[in-house]
């Protein structure tokens, strides 16, 4: 009989499996979002300048308003364009 380690899988076995989607913030203990931050805020923004909704950033509902309106705040001080064609 053939051992685990001498079978060999065609296919990867980790396709199809999806990561654990985590809110960063509540991981990582960051309690202050600082909208005068565009390198850090520029990660929850497409290359079109919109802002990517929970379920592809992972962020819980408290953290993603903090965000939303950093982001705003962010644009409104033309720190962050409203619209890009290239942001990143």
């Amino acid at each position: 009989m053939a051992t685990q380690d001498e079978i060999k899988f065609l296919n990867n076995p980790n396709i199809g499996k999806k990561q654990k989607k985590y809110c960063r913030f509540k991981k990582f203990g960051l309690k202050h979002i600082d909208y005068k931050d565009p390198d850090f805020l520029i990660q929850f923004i497409n290359e079109q300048g919109k802002i990517l909704p929970r379920r592809l950033t992972g962020n819980s509902l408290k953290y993603q308003k903090r965000v939303a309106s950093a982001i705003k705040r962010a644009r409104h001080l033309a720190i962050l364009p409203f619209v890009s064609d290239l942001l990143k």
